[in-house]
């Protein structure tokens, strides 16, 4: 069965990426969303700037403007933002959320110096990294990944799939949501795969609910109604 199509490429550059941090940006029709960022460490404490004011130093439990802190380490803070959680990491770019369920429609991307188009997202409310790629049939997710995402997997329907090392089994199963930026989509196909993989990559069964386009090194992707 003929699942994606870029799958043993994608499972050989294992640990030969280094995660990067690209911006993302978005549109003017959610500028009223509520935007929050790691500025540092103060102590057991998370240096918060809301909406670029002054820093806040906000501990466990700790809310002020919507932003409440559950989790504090040495480089990283979980918050939860209008009743979404995210994990802030020093020296990303904010991290903005508008309307509980993702009420934006567009997407801008840079891609990074191989023409790769790299970011963070959430999948079922936990964050990931991933990697777009038109050429895939459906979002795929290394198996480690999917143990760390909690996803059920091996409940789902099992296939069987070309990679670098043969014929192996994966799982088709459906995602509840999938969330870039302000943008959520709903329901979306992915396949699990028995390898770890550097990145969840971002297929078609997303890209599909959107209007792409691209020019030189940015990618919008306009949410069709």
């Amino acid at each position: 069965m003929h699942v994606l199509s870029r799958m043993a490429g994608l499972v050989g550059l294992v640990g030969v990426w280094a995660p990067l941090s690209l911006a993302l940006w978005l549109p003017a029709e959610s500028a009223r969303a509520q935007s929050v960022a790691l500025a540092g460490m103060l102590g057991n404490k998370a240096l918060l700037v809301l909406d670029s004011g002054a820093p806040r130093a906000l501990g466990v439990g700790d809310e002020v403007q919507g932003v409440k802190v559950i989790a504090v380490s040495r480089d990283e803070a979980v918050v939860e933002i209008k009743g979404v959680r995210r994990t802030l990491h020093l020296g990303e770019a904010p991290v903005s959320v508008g309307h509980r369920g993702g009420s934006g429609r567009r997407i801008v991307l840079a891609a990074d110096s191989r023409g790769h188009f790299i970011n963070s997202g959430l999948i079922n409310g936990k964050r990931i990294q991933y990697m777009v790629d038109t050429g895939a049939s459906t979002i795929a997710i290394g198996r480690t990944d999917a143990e760390r995402l909690g996803l059920s997997y091996q409940a789902g329907e099992p296939v069987r799939m070309n990679t670098a090392n043969g014929i192996a089994q994966g799982w088709r199963l459906k995602l509840e949501s999938v969330r870039i930026g302000d943008v959520e989509v709903f329901g979306v196909d992915a396949i699990v795969m028995p390898q770890p993989m550097p990145y969840v990559l971002l297929g078609n069964s997303f890209l599909a609910s959107f209007q792409m386009t691209r020019t030189s090194d940015q990618m919008v992707l306009e949410k069709r109604n």
